[in-house]
């Protein structure tokens, strides 16, 4: 039960994501034509901070099959057989506590035209929201010598109200799309 309470608790907080912050990086030396087939590395999906409370089968599903799907829109085919993969991917759910200082100005007072005032005095308050921020991030290595040739990452900001099973993997869907968007790089 504890765990199912937890595994509920990320996956809404994981689904109720607001803003974007998306990065990607490659490297401009490679020859991304060239690439035409994927295989997962082992362990394709990694968990930062590895607990329980994050990691989870239904979750590791929902980015294996949104990874698949944005590799196979841009042209990447999983490697068949013992065929060797041109590139291996690896993706990182990776979700973290940030604060944030707000202040809020109460009062003040007006100036006139003639340079009068009035008005009540002015103060301030300054409070700390703690949120939650989840980052996906997917990288492809370069099966033949194993560097890393691209990343992509995008960054949400977690709210928390408890969506369902479909919105959990809408989320993760327009993430995955959203950090694979300028792939292959131009």
């Amino acid at each position: 039960m504890l765990r199912r309470l937890a595994l509920v608790s990320f996956t809404t907080l994981l689904a109720a994501c607001s803003s974007n912050n998306v990065i990607q990086d490659f490297d401009a030396s490679r020859d991304f034509a060239g690439y035409r087939s994927w295989t997962w590395q082992e362990p394709a999906l990694q968990y930062r901070p590895d607990d329980p409370r994050v990691k989870s089968d239904l979750t590791e599903q929902r980015i294996r099959q949104a990874v698949a799907g944005q590799l196979d829109q841009r042209g990447l085919r999983p490697a068949q057989g013992t065929t060797s993969a041109d590139v291996k991917v690896r993706a990182y759910l990776i979700v973290e506590d940030r604060q944030q200082q707000i202040t809020t100005n109460y009062g003040g007072g007006w100036g006139g035209y003639w340079g009068g005032y009035w008005g009540g005095p002015m103060y301030n308050e300054t409070r700390s929201v703690d949120y939650k921020v989840a980052t996906i991030q997917v990288d492809l290595f370069d099966a033949r010598d194993g560097k890393l040739v691209w990343r992509g990452s995008a960054e949400q900001t977690m709210r928390n109200y408890p969506p369902s099973p479909a919105e959990r993997s809408t989320a993760i869907q327009q993430t995955v799309a959203q950090l694979m968007s300028n792939y292959p790089p131009r």
